[in-house]
């Protein structure tokens, strides 16, 4: 598919707006800042900084990088794997290597969108990016610890170093912050899901910590003064920048562009697959390098594109990237009128919150698919691509990582083919087949090329919109393997096909891919009666059967 400019982005999305539709973005945008604003608050001060550049910087991520987004559904801000990562450059070079960094990291980012290589992120196995997610929900989890227990405990080079260290004991934890902690986890936790659509968990968690302790008025740490400003008293401006020692942080700043690019793409296909509406990755590197070179100036810190908001918004009923901006605008709202209030939230109920969101963050659904399979291969890529995450710098796990990716695609081939086809009636007589090739409503799609995690990208996009289908036919007779992310792929593909009314049927399935169907289950829930040992069996087999279209 051709690359769109922004200005045809605009022109497909604000077609036919009207104000229904702008109700409905400003309902999701709405919605999108009550989640967005606790976890601004935490983000920002987990990642070395404060309250208040958490704030600035998920304000101006939705304004710039909403606006220029690849896709209407983007919305960017601080996140959690980033602030793993801003949090031992601050202990390293302070806010202003942070902001360098990030600023390096934005241009980087730019010049990926501008040369369209953002095709190349795409080129990172499923095991290893969920081995990456929760080795960071870890570093998130045990940087938090010594806000839930009230102490203050000396640092380590390491998560791993610094997660040993509390089993050394030495400190005595202050109950005050347990309890104010616990009333958070225990209210996110028990919040009923309807509940949360309408009133985020998290935010009510805050409220109820910080109501109790200003009733209480207990002796533990808040977050204290939140300046009613976008233009931060600390920031980065030109005077600041160690223009002579700016190849130190060439190596921070490649760290922060590898996830800030991964963890946008990777949001921008979940919410893809939710809406149906493809991202253009190489306009959204643009965004996040446009947004992250402007964010530092103002005191703020690295941005991506986040899951949770931007699910958040498509699920609220939000149609365009007003949503972002609106959203923005509402964060921008609240830290002008309730920077007061805000300033009371004590730091554990921050905790509380990263504590449940480093859970949530693991991939679960992946890991368990992953496990429950035995997959050998994607077990040692997650296991070793989350120890290193834990117990090494950051920019070493990304390398480690990335050194996986590549034994693996290099194990593997390169790319897949994917041709669509109505059948042709003349072809079957030829074949001897006469009864059949009259339905027009059977595709028969001809792949060829193994189905693995650098083609699932094109896989997917091949069959979004198939229209007026009563049958679709997969001849895989030219795939020679399949892997975990390409079982995942065909298993969302059947699902899809399953809830549209699509029967999808394989044929000419090759020993090895069908013993990996079998043990992915698969087979299974594809059901034996529609695997076939040619496309012309299953051709007749699906004209048998009838089709609503033709009214049979």
């Amino acid at each position: 598919m051709p690359r769109r400019s922004l200005i045809q982005l605009y022109k497909e999305e604000f077609t036919g707006y009207n104000i229904g539709k702008f109700r409905q973005d400003l309902l999701a945008g709405l919605t999108v800042a009550a989640v967005a604003l606790p976890l601004a608050l935490a983000f920002g001060v987990i990642s070395g900084a404060t309250a208040s550049a958490g704030m600035v910087t998920a304000i101006l991520a939705g304004l710039i990088i909403g606006g220029l987004s690849g896709a209407p559904y983007q919305i960017s801000g601080p996140t959690g794997a980033m602030s793993a990562v801003l949090i031992v450059l601050v202990q390293k070079y302070g806010l202003t290597g942070v902001w360098v960094a990030g600023g390096l990291a934005g241009v980087m980012l730019l010049i990926i969108g501008l040369l369209r290589l953002g095709r190349f992120i795409a080129f990172i196995p499923a095991p290893v990016i969920t081995g990456f997610t929760s080795g960071i929900a870890l570093i998130i989890a045990i940087g938090q610890i010594d806000n839930l227990l009230g102490i203050q405990t000396a640092g380590s080079e390491s998560s791993a170093l610094k997660f040993i260290g509390y089993f050394k004991g030495g400190f005595t934890p202050d109950w005050h912050t347990l309890v104010l902690s616990a009333v958070v986890i225990a209210t996110m936790i028990l919040w009923p899901k309807k509940w949360n659509a309408r009133f985020p968990s998290s935010l009510m968690g805050i409220i109820l910590a910080t109501v109790v302790n200003l009733l209480v008025k207990w002796p533990v740490s808040i977050i204290g003064e939140i300046p009613q400003t976008l233009l931060l008293s600390d920031r980065l401006s030109f005077n600041t920048i160690p223009w002579d020692h700016l190849q130190e942080f060439i190596g921070p700043s490649l760290t922060i562009t590898a996830l800030g690019a991964v963890e946008s793409l990777l949001c921008g296909a979940v919410a893809s697959n939710m809406t149906g509406i493809r991202l253009q990755a190489n306009q959204e590197l643009i965004a996040q390098g446009v947004g992250n070179m402007i964010i530092p100036f103002f005191g703020g810190v690295p941005a991506t594109a986040a899951i949770a908001r931007s699910s958040v918004g498509i699920k609220s009923g939000g149609k365009t990237r007003l949503v972002s901006i609106i959203h923005a605008l509402a964060l921008m709202a609240s830290m002008f009128f309730l920077a007061p209030v805000m300033s009371q939230i004590p730091l554990t109920a921050l905790a509380g919150v990263l504590v449940v969101t480093a859970w949530r963050m693991n991939e679960w659904e992946s890991i368990r698919y992953i496990f429950r399979n035995r997959f050998k291969t994607a077990i040692i890529t997650f296991s070793i691509t989350l120890l290193a995450t834990v117990a090494l710098d950051l920019t070493q796990a990304i390398m480690i990582g990335a050194f996986l990716s590549a034994m693996v695609f290099l194990n593997d081939s390169a790319s897949i083919d994917i041709q669509i086809q109505e059948v042709d009636p003349q072809k079957l007589r030829g074949r001897g087949i006469e009864n059949a090739g009259h339905c027009r409503h059977v595709r028969v799609a001809y792949l060829t090329g193994p189905l693995f995690f650098a083609a699932t990208g094109n896989f997917n996009e091949a069959f979004l919109n198939l229209t007026d289908t009563h049958a679709l036919i997969l001849s895989m007779r030219g795939v020679p393997l399949i892997d975990t992310s390409g079982m995942q792929a065909l298993n969302s593909l059947h699902h899809a096909m399953k809830k549209a009314g699509i029967v999808l049927m394989l044929a000419g399935v090759q020993p090895s891919v069908q013993q990996m169907l079998v043990r992915g289950g698969l087979e299974a829930q594809i059901g034996q009666e529609n695997v076939f040992w040619s496309a012309d069996q299953a051709i007749v087999e699906a004209e048998k059967r009838g089709c609503a279209y033709c009214g049979e």
